[in-house]
């Protein structure tokens, strides 16, 4: 299999059983093989594919195996952040992103919150660049904005719900995602925060708003 460089987005045309046929140049689509598809695809979806020529036809075909294609050669460091395109997903490893739909990019399990699909766009913070030049991905801002973030989302919750949650940090883990979608460490970390600055009171059933502000 002989592979281009260039990853491309572009729209589902028509589908087959055989694949689908994507929106290439006036007067000439380009074929995504079933095989090549990492996802059910549907008219007018937009897909992100590389190109290769198949050996049988010695014609210009698309996949969405990405993994081979990606650069390594990010401007990317620590800490940076940027936008990406989820292009596959293990479920014993985590979520792998095309950076700016160009660049290696890996979400690992313990760093992901919420469900996603390949083609989701999502923005992620730069947690490492590896000796390889691949990025190791987190959807987590860095710690104090994190905990700003949070503790927003706490307060905001807390006044939908006339200024109680039955959640403190004696809560299952469980519990915590469910109403916030955030770890528990991350909940007792805002907790505390607001605690501190009397924004809060904890009590045997959970948190309070203290309506001092």
């Amino acid at each position: 299999m002989n592979e281009t460089n260039k990853i491309h987005k572009l729209r589902v045309k028509n589908t087959t059983r055989s694949g689908a046929f994507l929106e290439w140049e006036p007067g000439n689509d380009l074929f995504l093989p079933i095989r090549e598809q990492t996802t059910d695809l549907k008219n007018g979806d937009v897909c992100l594919v590389g190109l290769y020529v198949n050996e049988d036809t010695d014609e210009l075909c698309a996949t969405m195996y990405l993994y081979d294609l990606l650069s390594t050669e990010s401007p990317y460091k620590k800490n940076d952040v940027a936008q990406g395109t989820v292009y596959n997903i293990n479920r014993d490893l985590g979520v792998f992103v095309a950076v700016d739909d160009i660049y290696h990019g890996l979400v690992l399990n313990k760093e992901l919150y919420g469900n996603f699909a390949i083609g989701d766009k999502i923005e992620v913070r730069i947690k490492s660049v590896r000796e390889d030049g691949k990025l190791e991905l987190s959807l987590r801002k860095q710690a104090h904005n994190e905990i700003e973030s949070d503790a927003q989302k706490i307060m905001e919750l807390l006044k939908q719900r006339d200024g109680k949650l039955s959640i403190n940090d004696k809560s299952a883990p469980e519990e915590i995602k469910a109403e916030l979608n955030i770890s528990k460490a991350a909940f007792k970390r805002a907790a505390g925060r607001l605690l501190k600055e009397g924004a809060i009171k904890i009590t045997d059933d959970g948190i309070e708003l203290t309506w001092k502000n």
